[in-house]
């Protein structure tokens, strides 16, 4: 029998998934326009647009509630 899936990873998943889809909308609007990311280097710029859904995913996970889990007897 599978336990449920916490709140918490409903939380992260759903916000990673937002996030990132946010931010590639927002890149895909200003793709014409480099000057989003363009004070960067070019090595650095995938790594700082990762951290974006990164940051909403971890904050997500750590403002959602823990979802109790039931202990079993041994």
């Amino acid at each position: 029998m599978s336990e449920p899936i916490e709140t918490k990873v409903k939380a992260s998943t759903a916000a990673a998934y937002l996030g990132s889809t946010g931010l590639l909308a927002m890149l895909t609007a200003v793709q014409d326009n480099a000057g989003l990311v363009s004070s960067l280097p070019d090595v650095l710029e995938p790594f700082v647009l990762a951290l974006v859904p990164a940051a909403i995913t971890g904050v997500a996970g750590w403002g959602a509630k823990h979802t109790p889990r039931r202990t079993r007897g041994v």
